[in-house]
């Protein structure tokens, strides 16, 4: 066969031997800065394709020329030099147009490139041959160049196809093949007929030899700079590699690097994840532990499961990078895996806080809301729904005598037993402090009494605590939808009238809704707003009562009285208005208005009465009222001793230490305190000890009851005479006869008020009245003179 017969009998083996091992060399160099091209960032590309072309251009033309060196035709051979550089040049621009192709990232560019690269060595071989000269007879068999451009073809694209895949020797072993074999086959297709016989045999071998020689270490040179690129390459990429490895290693996270599917590297935490030994993990594939690698997208994160030891799956969040920008499959894939179960744990336990109470664990406000709004969602049904507004009897006591520690251990055993006594259907939640809701769908409104009774069992058992046995009691009320309401915020306003009610009433615990309820909550509503327009509107206004000496029925001052006439001429009664203020806050804006408005007035008198005002607990309250009084006496030019400030036991009661203070810091003023309703309070004497008052107010009630029989008088001397002993003056509120004034003159009281006197005006006009006069003129009534 013409093959085997020109490779033995026309070619130096020797330099065969050297130009395969050239070809062998350069084949190893080409494919590795062929998948470094491949793994190459966008950046750095063309500088790696630049060195892949030298290479491989270096490699196809010096295993050529050297082949060529190493044949033997029997006559004088030579080259022509233009075109053996043009050779040279097609070698390596094919070359880097083939590795260019090949590395795209497109179906079936590696074998496109291979097929460009093994028509580069058909190129290059006969772009060579041409400038092959010798003084011979050339014939050409088109059948042998026909297959050694196949061959090169073939060769080549298999060879790029295995590069794509892991090994390192199919893809070498299959362009050693595709060079020689086209080399070889075409030369078979060339045969030489020289025209003279060959001078001088000993001394062309030995020129061709050394010329072999000098071609080789060409391109030994040139692949050098590329194994020295690649050395280099190497270095840096091992290095990066300690780096990552390092950095992986510092994170919490489980980090895994891989390629073409399989483990490169992982830190302490993946491993812990995973359940097996580090080492172990290297090489390994990465699918075995982690579900659906194929599916995650670069950059972004992705929820997945984690294998773990055991088949235990571990949810995860994976974050993918791609190490390469824009590489293709060989690349290092780097996963960092977090594991999900601490933070799902928080999530399900926030997500239980939003909808449950924190300390007894029931339905908060808003699972009750829905779960009412659930069940009267029907309009169409033809069951009711009952709504149990529950509040704890007593349970402020408990937090009073025991602490707070042991409230919240009495509410969290409540709210166990409440659950506990729940059937299917029944609903109870906590809303806050100690108050509770349930529902129940009931055919009939006395049906949910049976609700009420297992929670009522629930509540009043006594509960042992550390220290004490404490129990509870509680008030429900009932509002039954549709009945009362048809929409929640109203059926819930409806259950907690109930509840009021039954708070309120010594004889049960549970009371249903009534509308009457309603009626009483909107009349005190409407109140309330008429309040705050009579605020604006100027609806408000002072009456002056007269206060006076009982020696000497001189005038001492005059008290200060709020009264309401609304638009319409009705009059509404301090008693009634004056609470509700107190409840919602208004008393804070009218008493200013009243401190104020008085003090201003009394400032404009030509005498120089004092003026009592009265301070509500709710006013004393505030530690601030000492700062508005002063700044009150100031922008009204009032001198502080003209300015009496009259409270009640019941306010001292509530906060003594609190309400002492305030007191001392009123009295640093300059302005006088005194009690108001004394006698009518809880503890009168230990009040007085509490605090100096500069006056003592004895209540109207006494002086009603004088009549009636010797025990209100026998108090009435006891108080005036505890005011002598303590060195306070007595005024004695509502005398209306001569008779209650001459007998609190005999007993030696300091100060008197009342309708006797004169009944409270608009203006303080500055004298008594003439029936109260006779007790100091001497003169008859004027009803008996007549």
């Amino acid at each position: 066969m013409r093959f085997f017969t020109c490779l033995t009998d026309d070619h130096n083996l020797w330099l065969v031997g050297l130009a395969a091992g050239l070809c062998l060399i350069g084949s190893i160099i080409t494919f590795r800065l062929y998948r470094r091209l491949r793994a190459a960032e966008k950046g750095t590309r063309l500088a790696w394709a630049f060195m892949g072309a030298v290479a491989t251009g270096a490699t196809i033309w010096c295993t050529h020329f050297v082949a060529m060196i190493a044949y033997e035709p029997g006559a004088a051979i030579s080259y022509e030099p233009v075109l053996t550089g043009v050779s040279l040049g097609v070698a390596i621009a094919g070359s880097a147009l083939a590795l260019w192709v090949a590395s795209r990232a497109m179906r079936f560019s590696a074998e496109i490139g291979g097929v460009l690269f093994g028509l580069t060595v058909v190129a290059m071989h006969y772009t060579g041959m041409a400038a092959f000269a010798t003084d011979a007879v050339i014939h050409w068999s088109a059948a042998y160049i026909a297959a050694s451009i196949v061959g090169a073809v073939v060769f080549g694209a298999l060879a790029f196809n295995r590069a794509r895949r892991p090994g390192q020797i199919a893809p070498v072993a299959l362009m050693v093949l595709g060079i020689v074999a086209l080399h070889f086959t075409g030369m078979a297709a060339m045969t030489v007929i020289p025209l003279s016989p060959l001078v001088d045999a000993v001394a062309a071998d030995s020129a061709n030899v050394i010329m072999a020689f000098a071609v080789s270490a060409v391109g030994l040179m040139m692949l050098g700079t590329g194994v020295a690129s690649h050395a280099l390459d190497m270095q840096s990429r091992l290095q990066a590699k300690a780096r990552l490895d390092h950095l992986i290693e510092g994170s919490v996270d489980g980090m895994v690097v891989a390629q073409d599917g399989l483990i490169l590297a992982a830190n302490a935490a993946f491993a812990d994840l995973s359940g097996m030994d580090r080492n172990a993990l290297v090489g390994e594939p990465l699918s075995r532990w982690l579900v659906h690698t194929t599916d995650l997208a670069v950059g972004g994160l992705t929820q997945s499961r984690l294998v773990g030891a055991g088949g235990t799956e571990i949810p995860v969040e994976i974050a993918v990078r791609r190490d390469g920008g824009h590489a293709v499959e060989a690349d290092l894939m780097i996963y960092a895996v977090r594991d999900l179960r601490t933070r799902l744990a928080q999530e399900r336990r926030i997500a239980h806080l939003a909808r449950n109470d924190s300390l007894t664990g029931l339905p908060n406000r808003s699972s009750f809301l829905e779960w009412l709004t659930r069940q009267t969602a029907d309009d169409s049904a033809a069951t009711r729904v009952a709504l149990l507004a529950i509040d704890l009897d007593r349970f402020k006591e408990v937090n009073d005598v025991h602490g707070h520690a042991a409230g919240d251990q009495l509410l969290i055993r409540i709210a166990e037993r409440m659950k506990a006594s729940l059937r299917p259907g029944e609903f109870v939640a906590r809303l806050g402090g100690d108050e509770f809701v349930a529902v129940v769908a009931v055919e009939q409104r006395e049906d949910a009494l049976g609700l009420v009774d297992r929670l009522r069992q629930a509540v009043i058992a006594p509960v042992m605590l550390d220290h004490a046995e404490v129990a509870c009691g509680l008030s429900v009320g009932v509002a039954v939808w549709p009945d009362d309401a048809r929409d929640i915020s109203s059926l819930i306003n409806d259950a907690d009238l109930a509840m009021y009610r039954a708070k309120a009433s010594l004889g049960t615990d549970v009371c249903f809704y009534e509308e009457e309820m309603d009626e009483a909550v909107r009349n005190r509503r409407r109140m309330a707003q008429q309040m705050r327009e009579a605020l604006d509107q100027g609806q408000f206004s002072l009456n002056w009562q007269i206060q006076a000496a009982v020696d000497t029925g001189d005038i001492t001052g005059y008290e200060v009285l709020l009264r309401w006439i609304q638009p319409d001429g009705t009059f509404i009664s301090p008693a009634d208005f004056i609470p509700l203020a107190e409840e919602n806050g208004l008393i804070l804006p009218i008493g200013e208005w009243v401190l104020r408005t008085a003090c201003a007035e009394a400032a404009a008198w030509a005498e120089p009465y004092k003026i009592a005002v009265n301070l509500s607990p709710v006013q004393l309250g505030h530690v601030d009222l000492p700062r508005l009084v002063h700044q009150v006496l100031v922008e009204t030019g009032l001198s502080p001793s003209r300015l009496e400030l009259e409270i009640t036991e019941t306010a001292m009661i509530t906060d003594m230490e609190r309400t002492t203070h305030v007191l001392r810091q009123l009295k640093l003023l300059g302005v006088s305190i005194a009690m108001d309703d004394f006698g009518t309070g809880y503890s009168s004497l230990s009040t007085l000890r509490a605090f100096p008052f500069d006056k003592i107010k004895l209540d109207r009630s006494f002086m009603s009851e004088l009549d009636g029989g010797p025990q209100s008088a026998a108090i009435i001397r006891a108080v005036l005479a505890l005011g002598e002993s303590l060195d306070i003056p007595v005024l004695a509120e509502g005398v209306e006869t001569l008779e209650q004034l001459t007998f609190l003159r005999d007993q030696g009281c300091d100060e008197v008020q009342g309708y006797l006197l004169g009944r409270p005006q608009k203006t303080a006009e500055g004298h008594i009245q003439q029936a109260a006069r006779v007790l100091w003129d001497g003169a008859p009534p004027l009803e008996d003179a007549a």
